[in-house]
């Protein structure tokens, strides 16, 4: 994987265009003020969070003694299941994780796992442990990617007013159709890894 192809997974996954809705939703409580500050601090922290977790990715599988293709596999299916819901997201409207609480958030749900997700912990795992060798890479990924989201994020206001909901909706469910198809690739990846290996 490139990491502009690393970039761009996961940036689809931390679903930015998909969080805008939600994310005004949980921020409708917050002075105008503070709102462009609560989500800068958020942001922040899910960046954090994930540099851990890219860092000390590898230390955890050897911890657990996880193989790189059961985590190809696993990685594949989370992704999957991830994109299903931003295909065909809940009934009631909760979107990618969970339904929005009150007050002003803090790490919960806007940074955890609105932004650093279990799905985006699982893909930085996958990437640390089949390339070991490129973390300068995927350190470069992830910026991008965090990057791009925090822009959009921080514009949020901005784009829902001139794009509207029902455009921001088709764009999520055509990231939720290319998040599919890159988790399907993952578990075949893993599993033809997995068959070859085998004696």
């Amino acid at each position: 994987m490139t990491t502009l192809s690393a970039g761009i997974m996961l940036f689809l996954i931390m679903d930015p265009l998909g969080n805008i809705p939600i994310f005004l939703s949980l921020l409708k409580d917050v002075p105008p003020r503070r709102r462009r500050r609560v989500m800068v601090r958020e942001l922040l922290i899910a960046l954090g969070v994930l540099l851990v977790f890219l860092f000390g990715g590898q230390q955890f599988l050897h911890v657990m003694q996880l193989k790189p293709d059961s985590i190809s596999v696993a990685g594949g299916i989370v992704l999957f299941l991830i994109g299903i819901r931003m295909v065909f997201p809940p009934a009631d409207g909760s979107g990618i994780f969970g339904k929005p609480g009150q007050g002003e958030p803090f790490i919960v749900p806007m940074a955890i796992p609105g932004v650093a997700g279990p799905s985006a912990m699982a893909a930085l795992l996958l990437l640390t442990n089949t390339q070991p060798g490129r973390t300068a890479d995927w350190v470069l990924a992830l910026l991008l990617a965090w990057l791009a989201t925090a822009i959009i994020l921080l514009s949020s206001t901005y784009l829902f007013r001139w794009l509207g909901e029902s455009v921001l909706t088709a764009l999520e469910r055509v990231m939720g159709m290319l998040l599919i198809a890159m988790a399907v690739q993952m578990f075949m990846s893993g599993v033809a890894s997995f068959l070859h290996s085998v004696p």
